[in-house]
Protein backbone atom coordinates (compact mmCIF):
# COMPACT_ATOMS: atom_id res chain seq x y z
CA UNK A 1 0.00 0.00 0.00
CA UNK A 2 1.30 3.41 -0.93
CA UNK A 3 1.79 6.25 1.53
CA UNK A 4 -0.90 8.38 -0.22
CA UNK A 5 -3.45 5.58 0.07
CA UNK A 6 -2.68 5.13 3.78
CA UNK A 7 -3.08 8.84 4.46
CA UNK A 8 -6.38 9.04 2.54
CA UNK A 9 -7.83 6.03 4.39
CA UNK A 10 -6.70 7.37 7.77
CA UNK A 11 -8.29 10.80 7.22
CA UNK A 12 -11.93 9.64 7.26
CA UNK A 13 -11.21 7.44 10.28
CA UNK A 14 -9.75 10.41 12.14
CA UNK A 15 -12.71 12.57 11.16
CA UNK A 16 -15.13 9.91 12.45
CA UNK A 17 -13.27 9.66 15.74
CA UNK A 18 -13.54 13.42 16.30
CA UNK A 19 -17.21 13.63 15.41
CA UNK A 20 -19.33 13.46 18.55
CA UNK A 21 -22.78 11.92 18.37
CA UNK A 22 -25.55 14.46 18.78
CA UNK A 23 -27.66 13.84 21.85
CA UNK A 24 -31.37 14.34 21.43
CA UNK A 25 -32.93 16.57 24.09
CA UNK A 26 -36.05 14.76 25.22
CA UNK A 27 -37.07 17.18 27.98
CA UNK A 28 -36.90 20.83 28.94
CA UNK A 29 -34.35 21.83 31.64
CA UNK A 30 -35.44 20.85 35.13
CA UNK A 31 -35.37 24.39 36.52
CA UNK A 32 -37.62 25.53 33.68
CA UNK A 33 -40.06 22.72 34.47
CA UNK A 34 -39.97 23.72 38.14
CA UNK A 35 -40.80 27.38 37.43
CA UNK A 36 -44.62 26.94 37.29
CA UNK A 37 -44.63 25.37 40.76
CA UNK A 38 -42.52 28.23 42.10
CA UNK A 39 -44.90 30.80 40.61
CA UNK A 40 -47.96 29.09 42.06
CA UNK A 41 -46.69 28.64 45.61
CA UNK A 42 -45.00 32.04 45.91
CA UNK A 43 -48.04 33.87 44.52
CA UNK A 44 -50.39 31.99 46.84
CA UNK A 45 -48.29 32.86 49.89
CA UNK A 46 -48.15 36.54 48.89
CA UNK A 47 -51.92 36.66 48.34
CA UNK A 48 -52.49 34.92 51.68
CA UNK A 49 -50.33 37.54 53.39
CA UNK A 50 -52.21 40.38 51.71
CA UNK A 51 -55.55 38.82 52.56
CA UNK A 52 -54.67 38.65 56.24
CA UNK A 53 -54.43 42.43 56.35
CA UNK A 54 -57.24 43.32 53.93
CA UNK A 55 -59.46 40.40 52.99
CA UNK A 56 -61.94 42.46 50.97
CA UNK A 57 -59.23 44.37 49.11
CA UNK A 58 -57.66 41.25 47.62
CA UNK A 59 -60.72 39.94 45.75
CA UNK A 60 -59.48 41.11 42.36
CA UNK A 61 -56.02 39.64 42.94
CA UNK A 62 -57.45 36.19 43.67
CA UNK A 63 -59.65 36.48 40.57
CA UNK A 64 -56.63 37.47 38.44
CA UNK A 65 -54.81 34.44 39.88
CA UNK A 66 -57.33 32.03 38.33
CA UNK A 67 -56.26 32.48 34.67
CA UNK A 68 -52.63 32.10 35.78
CA UNK A 69 -53.47 28.74 37.38
CA UNK A 70 -55.50 27.75 34.32
CA UNK A 71 -52.63 28.56 31.93
CA UNK A 72 -50.11 26.67 34.07
CA UNK A 73 -52.50 23.72 34.31
CA UNK A 74 -52.90 23.70 30.52
CA UNK A 75 -49.15 23.73 29.84
CA UNK A 76 -48.09 21.53 32.73
CA UNK A 77 -50.65 18.83 31.99
CA UNK A 78 -49.30 18.05 28.51
CA UNK A 79 -46.80 15.56 29.92
CA UNK A 80 -49.46 13.61 31.81
CA UNK A 81 -51.63 13.62 28.71
CA UNK A 82 -48.72 12.17 26.75
CA UNK A 83 -48.19 9.42 29.34
CA UNK A 84 -51.80 8.31 29.16
CA UNK A 85 -51.81 8.39 25.34
CA UNK A 86 -54.70 10.80 25.49
CA UNK A 87 -55.82 12.54 22.31
CA UNK A 88 -54.54 16.11 22.60
CA UNK A 89 -57.80 17.54 21.27
CA UNK A 90 -59.73 15.79 24.03
CA UNK A 91 -57.23 17.07 26.59
CA UNK A 92 -57.75 20.66 25.39
CA UNK A 93 -61.52 20.22 25.51
CA UNK A 94 -61.33 19.02 29.13
CA UNK A 95 -59.18 21.97 30.13
CA UNK A 96 -61.47 24.48 28.42
CA UNK A 97 -64.61 22.96 29.95
CA UNK A 98 -63.07 22.75 33.43
CA UNK A 99 -61.73 26.29 33.67
CA UNK A 100 -64.60 27.66 31.62
CA UNK A 101 -66.96 26.32 34.29
CA UNK A 102 -64.93 28.10 36.97
CA UNK A 103 -65.15 31.41 35.13
CA UNK A 104 -68.84 30.73 34.52
CA UNK A 105 -69.47 30.31 38.24
CA UNK A 106 -67.66 33.56 38.99
CA UNK A 107 -69.68 35.33 36.32
CA UNK A 108 -72.91 33.96 37.77
CA UNK A 109 -71.91 35.04 41.27
CA UNK A 110 -71.28 38.58 40.05
CA UNK A 111 -74.43 38.90 37.93
CA UNK A 112 -77.01 36.93 39.92
CA UNK A 113 -76.77 38.93 43.14
CA UNK A 114 -74.54 36.65 45.24
CA UNK A 115 -71.82 39.25 45.62
CA UNK A 116 -74.31 41.87 46.81
CA UNK A 117 -75.98 39.41 49.19
CA UNK A 118 -72.87 38.81 51.29
CA UNK A 119 -70.07 41.00 52.55
CA UNK A 120 -66.72 41.33 50.78
CA UNK A 121 -64.84 39.11 53.24
CA UNK A 122 -67.31 36.25 52.82
CA UNK A 123 -67.22 36.61 49.05
CA UNK A 124 -63.42 36.51 49.04
CA UNK A 125 -63.54 33.29 51.09
CA UNK A 126 -65.92 31.76 48.54
CA UNK A 127 -63.60 32.74 45.67
CA UNK A 128 -60.57 31.20 47.41
CA UNK A 129 -62.47 27.98 48.15
CA UNK A 130 -63.58 27.87 44.50
CA UNK A 131 -59.96 28.21 43.36
CA UNK A 132 -58.84 25.55 45.84
CA UNK A 133 -61.35 22.89 44.81
CA UNK A 134 -61.15 23.73 41.11
CA UNK A 135 -57.38 23.20 41.27
CA UNK A 136 -57.88 19.96 43.22
CA UNK A 137 -60.19 18.62 40.51
CA UNK A 138 -57.72 19.69 37.82
CA UNK A 139 -54.96 17.83 39.68
CA UNK A 140 -57.02 14.64 39.89
CA UNK A 141 -58.25 14.63 36.29
CA UNK A 142 -55.52 16.36 34.28
CA UNK A 143 -52.29 17.21 36.11
CA UNK A 144 -51.21 15.37 39.25
CA UNK A 145 -48.39 17.90 39.79
CA UNK A 146 -51.01 20.38 41.02
CA UNK A 147 -52.23 18.08 43.80
CA UNK A 148 -50.16 19.43 46.68
CA UNK A 149 -50.65 23.01 45.55
CA UNK A 150 -54.41 22.45 45.60
CA UNK A 151 -54.19 21.12 49.16
CA UNK A 152 -52.21 24.21 50.13
CA UNK A 153 -54.94 26.36 48.62
CA UNK A 154 -57.55 24.54 50.71
CA UNK A 155 -55.36 25.15 53.77
CA UNK A 156 -55.13 28.89 53.00
CA UNK A 157 -58.86 29.16 52.37
CA UNK A 158 -59.63 27.52 55.71
CA UNK A 159 -57.23 29.77 57.64
CA UNK A 160 -58.68 32.91 56.06
CA UNK A 161 -62.29 31.81 56.54
CA UNK A 162 -61.75 31.10 60.26
CA UNK A 163 -58.92 33.38 61.44
CA UNK A 164 -59.85 33.22 65.16
CA UNK A 165 -59.26 30.01 67.16
CA UNK A 166 -58.52 28.09 63.99
CA UNK A 167 -58.61 24.35 64.66
CA UNK A 168 -55.91 23.64 62.08
CA UNK A 169 -53.47 26.09 63.68
CA UNK A 170 -54.24 24.66 67.12
CA UNK A 171 -53.52 21.15 65.84
CA UNK A 172 -50.26 22.19 64.17
CA UNK A 173 -49.17 24.05 67.30
CA UNK A 174 -49.85 21.06 69.55
CA UNK A 175 -48.33 18.53 67.15
CA UNK A 176 -45.10 20.39 66.35
CA UNK A 177 -44.75 22.34 69.58
CA UNK A 178 -45.31 25.78 68.04
CA UNK A 179 -46.04 28.31 70.79
CA UNK A 180 -48.68 30.89 69.92
CA UNK A 181 -49.58 29.16 66.66
CA UNK A 182 -52.70 31.32 66.31
CA UNK A 183 -50.54 34.42 65.90
CA UNK A 184 -48.14 32.75 63.47
CA UNK A 185 -50.50 31.93 60.62
CA UNK A 186 -48.21 33.44 57.97
CA UNK A 187 -45.10 31.62 59.19
CA UNK A 188 -46.97 28.34 59.39
CA UNK A 189 -48.45 28.86 55.91
CA UNK A 190 -44.95 29.45 54.53
CA UNK A 191 -43.78 26.21 56.14
CA UNK A 192 -46.74 24.31 54.70
CA UNK A 193 -46.02 25.86 51.28
CA UNK A 194 -42.39 24.67 51.45
CA UNK A 195 -43.52 21.14 52.32
CA UNK A 196 -46.07 21.21 49.50
CA UNK A 197 -43.48 22.51 47.05
CA UNK A 198 -41.02 19.74 47.97
CA UNK A 199 -43.73 17.09 47.60
CA UNK A 200 -44.75 18.57 44.23
CA UNK A 201 -41.11 18.46 43.12
CA UNK A 202 -40.95 14.71 43.82
CA UNK A 203 -44.12 14.23 41.76
CA UNK A 204 -42.58 16.31 38.97
CA UNK A 205 -39.40 14.20 39.03
CA UNK A 206 -41.43 11.00 38.89
CA UNK A 207 -43.51 12.17 35.94
CA UNK A 208 -40.44 13.47 34.08
CA UNK A 209 -38.79 10.09 34.55
CA UNK A 210 -41.80 8.27 33.15
CA UNK A 211 -42.08 10.70 30.23
CA UNK A 212 -38.38 10.28 29.40
CA UNK A 213 -38.67 6.49 29.43
CA UNK A 214 -41.73 6.59 27.20
CA UNK A 215 -40.14 8.99 24.69
CA UNK A 216 -36.99 6.88 24.46
CA UNK A 217 -39.14 3.78 23.97
CA UNK A 218 -41.16 5.51 21.24
CA UNK A 219 -37.96 6.58 19.46
CA UNK A 220 -36.65 3.02 19.53
CA UNK A 221 -39.90 1.72 18.09
CA UNK A 222 -39.71 4.27 15.28
CA UNK A 223 -36.12 3.23 14.54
Amino acid sequence: MSEATAVSSAAPAKAKSKAKPKRKRYQSPFLFALLPQIILFVTAVVLFWLSQNDMAGTIQYWVYFIPVIALISLISGWSQSYLSNEVRTWYLIKQVVHWGAVFGLLYAANTQGLREAIDAQQYTSIVIYLIAFATLLAAIHMDLKLFFFSLFMVFCAYLLAAPADNAMLIYIGETFGVDGAQSKALSISIGVAVVGFIASTFVLLSIRGMVLSKRIGDKRKEA
